[in-house]
């Protein structure tokens, strides 16, 4: 039995401390794949404050979260071991400070060989988060954002979470040519907001519209784009439509229904991805809970990529050494 999948004795979801799908909480990252990590700071917003309390909101949420994804066909806490490694310790107003704590914390967990899984929080973070993998170099990004966030600056500032993707380009962090983003919509400064991001930066993208009916075109599109590179996902909750999703910082109408949002991360195996996190939750402006219940299942989703190929490395392996060929690294 896995000692990270189950406790001795099962509680109601209702019950006990708070974590993440009520995974145990542990600092100690030895032996572990994937660790949850809250990322409470929201420094940077240019609207709706209040998402530094997102990661105790998705916690509390989460806790209806089961074991096993019928529609993945996979048991991810039995796959995988995980834990709620905790909040990183922020220094709240004070950027710089925060994002270099941030960077520390997901450092730690790749350095211990685990997966993060990161819920915040505002976008701006996302920075910080790539900047742990700084000495893997760059990634690919899918980002589902109903937004570019490659504006310069906001209000003479570089940093916030509408500049994240361009910061994170210029510093070498992201492989703007394998990445993309998807779900691009809502009123903008004009024409060059969305051909910047594609013919300045090198950026793909897929409006709402273009996604709307089209998820599996689309989800080979990102495939196909990505390729076998490593690949980050981030996910602003403000791409599924406010009616879904109305506790976020900057909602937008005429987004993703939460179940089209759903099945496009359920069609992105077997991607590469090292690391996850789903941001902008603002549970002030949530309404019974659905955003953060959402960000919760969003999340049990993603991880049931990871251990999809998990289990597909490992049966080819197997499948490898039965047929008396040496095995390849795990994909």
């Amino acid at each position: 039995m896995n000692p990270f999948a189950e406790p001795d004795v099962p509680i109601a979801a209702f019950a006990g401390i708070p974590t993440y799908a009520r995974l145990p909480h542990s600092r100690d990252l030895t032996g572990v794949d994937v660790a949850v990590v809250g990322v409470p700071f929201d420094g940077t917003v240019t609207y709706r404050s209040g998402g530094r309390l997102g990661p105790r909101a998705v916690r509390t949420a989460s806790g209806i979260v089961g074991g096993y994804n019928p529609a993945q066909a996979v048991a991810p806490f039995k796959e995988l071991r995980c834990v709620d490694y905790g909040d990183v310790p922020v220094v709240p107003g004070n950027t710089e400070r925060s994002h270099a704590a941030i960077e520390r914390t997901v450092r730690r967990v790749l350095d211990a060989g685990a997966t993060p899984l990161l819920f915040g929080g505002d976008h701006s973070c996302t920075l910080a988060h790539l900047r742990a993998f700084r000495e893997a170099g760059p990634v690919a990004v899918i980002d589902l954002d109903a937004h570019t966030d490659c504006a310069d600056e906001y209000f003479g500032e570089r940093y916030s979470h509408g500049s994240w993707l361009r910061r994170a380009i210029e510093e070498g962090l992201v492989d703007p040519s394998v990445s993309i983003q998807i779900g691009l919509r809502g009123s903008v400064d004009g024409p060059e907001t969305y051909a910047s991001a594609r013919d300045e930066l090198g950026l793909e993208y897929v409006t709402t519209d273009d996604v709307r009916g089209r998820i599996a075109e689309t989800a080979a599109l990102v495939r196909e784009r990505v390729g076998d590179r490593p690949v980050f996902l981030s996910l602003d909750l403000d791409v599924v439509d406010p009616a879904f999703a109305p506790g976020t910082g900057t909602p937008e109408p005429g987004g993703l229904m939460s179940y089209e949002t759903i099945s496009l991360l359920r069609q992105l195996g077997p991607l590469d991805f090292v690391g996850f996190d789903i941001m902008e939750l603002v549970p002030a402006y949530d309404a019974g809970e659905i955003t953060a219940v959402l960000a919760g299942n969003l999340g049990f989703e993603l991880l049931c990529l990871l251990a999809r190929r998990r289990r597909a490395a490992s049966d080819g392996a197997a499948g490898a050494v039965a047929a008396g060929a040496v095995p390849g690294p795990a994909l």
